[in-house]
């Protein structure tokens, strides 16, 4: 069975300053043609720190997709040239005060494949130290911490919903776990 689809077209209808939307036309196995929604974004960073006691820092920001304040891990688009580590240490500075000495590459994942090419490379950062970078412009988050034994218990009880903080987050749990 071929699973692969062969793009016939593509046409752009927006670019953004986050995102770009583009709508493939796609020629099937089955030789049909369909069309493939789009959106294109630059790779992500999310780090899950954790203190020496074990706490995560989260940050609480609103989410105008969702209406909503969300509990996340740290995370951010990566600048144009700006390497994944770099990123990682840039995003968690200015998200929650905090910079790490150690900085652990854990696993790439894609965000959402049926609609978008965003990937995301998770870190875990330990060994923190008080590091202040301004926020972006247009950001507006608080820091606060959680301890990582409780995890379970905040995605039990909606606290955190957000997909790349509940993978990051449960990636840590479990590995911490197996120790």
């Amino acid at each position: 069975m071929i699973l692969e689809e062969k793009t016939m077209k593509t046409e752009k209808l927006y670019e953004g300053r986050i995102l770009n939307l583009r709508v493939d036309t796609v020629e099937l196995s089955n030789k049909k043609y369909s069309k493939r929604e789009i959106i294109e974004q630059k790779p992500a960073v999310v780090i899950i720190a954790l203190d020496e006691e074990e706490n995560v820092l989260l940050v609480r920001q609103y989410r105008k997709a969702v209406d909503k304040v969300l509990v996340e891990l740290p995370a951010g688009k990566m600048e144009v040239g700006e390497d994944p580590l770099t990123s990682a240490h840039r995003e968690l500075r200015e998200e929650t005060k905090f910079d790490a000495r150690e900085m652990e590459f854990l696993f790439d994942s894609f965000a959402s494949p049926g609609y978008t090419d965003e990937v995301m490379n998770y870190f875990l950062a330990t060994d923190l130290y008080f590091s202040p970078l301004e926020q972006d412009a247009d950001e507006n988050v608080e820091m606060i911490k959680v301890p990582l034994k409780t995890i379970i218990n905040e995605i039990d009880t909606y606290q955190i919903m957000d997909n790349k903080s509940i993978a990051g987050l449960m990636y840590v749990y479990l590995k911490r776990r197996e120790k």
